[in-house]
């Protein structure tokens, strides 16, 4: 069954929304370029600015006690939005090299934060060089004495950038992103923490206008599926959310709506859980630009019957049943 959209904020200029995360009654979201962090209230329909001066934050994710952490790009480094306005460092290096612009995160039970680390040379300042040679998923862990280890977990990735916990813990979903090689995998988490062997899930292509654009970011659905942004105009099948199984069969794809073009990232909101809230990069050749939209959409079969919000969005996860909504 199509899904249908609605826009709810935006747009935005410069374009480029990311991060999207519930925080039990609202949506915050980063609009990278301007440094701002915005929060949706789907009661109001009000969109205002939740905080400033977030040197070109991207990612977000909650923590299991409701701390808010995100991917500061700008300055190379993985925070904490404290209540109180201030933000805390929680790691900028590994083994004493500073780290590239960290892209996306994933909270586990154990308060560990897995990241994607690679370089985007647009979300930090000119003046920046990349030190580290490789552009890997790390690790930080907390430790006792309230410091952080961090710790390089991939050694075979060209190329990070969305990432999810199994709901069990036992698998690291990721994105290998690169010119040369776009793919959906699933690693092993072993029982020391390391990560074991890979398996693709799916391999994006490229045909004569270039390679096409892979995954960006994702979430879980209600069974544990993985519902994700992908895809542009410019080559391959377009912009689409499509929705894999654990074992990376294909079970939908749902086309952006015409003009919204490149969604970034999604994550499920509302107090039912049941609306798929979508960022997007805007529409950069004819349409307008978007920031982030709602879509209602009722999925075949039978609506099923919840389960926690793995990805660490919102303080308080609840049931996120099978039927949501979205948003670009």
């Amino acid at each position: 069954m199509a899904w249908e959209f609605e826009m709810v904020a935006g747009p935005f200029n410069p374009r480029l929304t990311e991060g999207p995360a519930w925080d039990g009654k609202a949506l915050l979201f980063t609009h990278i370029p301007a440094s701002r962090m915005l929060r949706y209230d789907p009661q109001t329909g009000a969109c205002t600015v939740f905080r400033e001066h977030t040197n070109h934050t991207n990612g977000l994710a909650f923590d299991a006690e409701g701390r808010l952490y995100g991917c500061c790009s700008g300055g190379r480094s993985i925070v904490r939005f404290e209540a109180d306005g201030t933000t805390t460092t929680i790691v900028d290096h590994l083994d004493g090299v500073p780290l590239n612009t960290p892209n996306d995160l994933a909270i586990d039970r154990q308060g560990r934060i897995w990241l994607s680390n690679p370089w985007n040379a647009i979300n930090i300042d000119p003046s920046e060089h990349q030190v580290l040679d490789h552009n890997a998923i790390l690790r930080a862990d907390p430790q006792p004495d309230g410091t952080w280890a961090c710790t390089r977990m991939t050694h075979d990735t060209t190329g990070t950038n969305g990432l999810l916990i199994s709901p069990d813990e036992k698998t690291l979903y990721m994105i290998q992103t690169s010119p040369e090689l776009r793919e959906l995998r699933a690693y092993d988490i072993l029982a020391d923490g390391s990560l074991g062997r890979y398996t693709v899930l799916h391999q994006f292509g490229e045909d004569y206008r270039g390679p096409q654009r892979g995954i960006d970011g994702m979430c879980f659905d209600a069974d544990g599926n993985i519902v994700a942004t992908a895809g542009s105009y410019a080559s391959g099948p377009g912009p689409m959310i499509s929705i894999w199984d654990p074992q990376g069969r294909v079970l939908e794809n749902h086309p952006m709506p015409v003009g919204v073009d490149s969604p970034t990232n999604c994550t499920f909101g509302d107090p039912d859980q049941r609306t798929l809230y979508i960022t997007t990069i805007g529409a950069p050749l004819s349409g307008p630009q978007y920031g982030a939209t709602r879509m209602d959409y009722l999925a075949a079969g039978a609506i099923g019957t919840g389960a926690h919000a793995e990805n660490g969005d919102g303080p308080t996860p609840t049931p996120r049943p099978s039927r949501p909504l979205a948003l670009w």
